[in-house]
């Protein structure tokens, strides 16, 4: 596979972008999430209308309409922390490998977390969501260790040996996943509902016991944004102005296994999320990483909130996964954003 630089070298460049197109661009990133937050509480399987919304949000609402629009509480927080994760693990990703391709998946963390998954309820009886989060969280984070260890731990590390690492043991986890899950039905029902990913059937305990990770791992990723724009410009310009590619390499590595084995854990793989949203960002504010993760933050649960909405809204009273949603929803804005980049190669 080939990691060439299409994530552009991308120093702390930001003549590009001025401060009144940054904050014109903050304020319509903020509004469509607001939108995106009052849509994933107001659309359901049980129909209600705007005022119905606004009277339960200012505590006047009916009795029953407020049980109803609550109840759908813990879906949206669940879909903004998923979202804002999948979004930063992308970033990071695609920053610390230099590859335009880089997500989530191609490091082995969903079929690490799959792994954990039927492992967990083949050989230990574990069911319901509480259960599988559990059994996924460590799945993903011990992929996420095995990856950075093949791919050459710390200054042997290189963003070629990250992807063929991670594309190696994602092919022998799922080889075994399905020696696992084709031999055992129980095991097999279990995970082809996780596999496909969604928000739906998941309350606050699965939401408070992911936000610890998730919110160490954004922490961290804020933190990391300077130096993954010094460790752009390539390692030898990045040593010789003082940062350690390895560690650099190391740390982002780190911090997108976490905040996407807690995203995986709790809703499932998500398509599209986690690959698309750097690329949108990328297109709206620039190379600089402090700005994308930024934006990345906002954009990632706009996207998983509407494509939950859509989902819902599709095939009432049934409806669809968000993890089948975000791939339809997500591919016309990563085509759009790739025609820019081409233009503005």
């Amino acid at each position: 596979m080939t990691t060439a630089s299409r994530v552009r070298p991308t120093g702390a460049d930001t003549s590009r972008v001025g401060t009144g197109r940054i904050l014109a661009l903050l304020a319509g990133c903020l509004a469509l999430l607001v939108a995106a937050l009052f849509a994933s509480v107001m659309f359901g399987s049980k129909t209600t209308s705007f005022g119905d919304v606004v009277d339960v949000l200012t505590g006047d609402g009916d009795p029953y309409l407020t049980t109803v629009v609550e109840s759908r509480y813990p879906r949206t927080a669940l879909g903004v922390l998923t979202g804002a994760c999948l979004a930063v693990a992308g970033t990071l990703m695609q920053g610390v490998t230099r590859n335009p391709l880089a997500e989530p998946g191609i490091l082995g963390i969903n079929a690490g977390a799959a792994a954990g998954i039927v492992t967990g309820t083949a050989f230990a009886g574990a069911t319901g969501s509480w259960a599988t989060l559990w059994w996924a969280m460590p799945g993903a984070l011990l992929t996420g260790v095995f990856v950075h260890v093949l791919g050459g731990g710390g200054a042997g590390s290189s963003p070629v040996r990250l992807v063929l690492a991670g594309a190696v043991l994602a092919a022998v986890l799922n080889a075994y996943i399905q020696a696992v899950a084709l031999s055992k039905p129980k095991v097999f029902d279990s995970y082809r509902y996780w596999v496909v990913g969604a928000l739906g059937g998941r309350g606050w305990d699965v939401f408070w016991s992911v936000v610890p990770f998730a919110a160490a791992g954004l922490c961290a990723a804020v933190l990391l944004a300077p130096g993954l724009n010094t460790l752009a410009l390539g390692d030898e310009s990045a040593t010789s102005l003082g940062a350690n590619p390895a560690v650099l390499r190391a740390c982002g590595l780190a911090t997108a296994t976490v905040v996407s084995a807690a995203a995986t854990a709790a809703v499932g793989p998500i398509a599209f999320v986690g690959l698309g949203v750097p690329h949108i960002v990328r297109a709206l504010v620039g190379p600089d990483f402090r700005l994308q993760i930024g934006f990345a933050v906002l954009l990632g649960p706009t996207l998983m909130l509407l494509a939950d909405v859509i989902g819902r809204v599709l095939l009432r009273p049934e409806e669809l996964m968000v993890g089948v949603v975000t791939a339809f929803v997500g591919a016309p804005a990563l085509l759009f954003a790739v025609r820019r980049m081409r233009g503005t190669a």
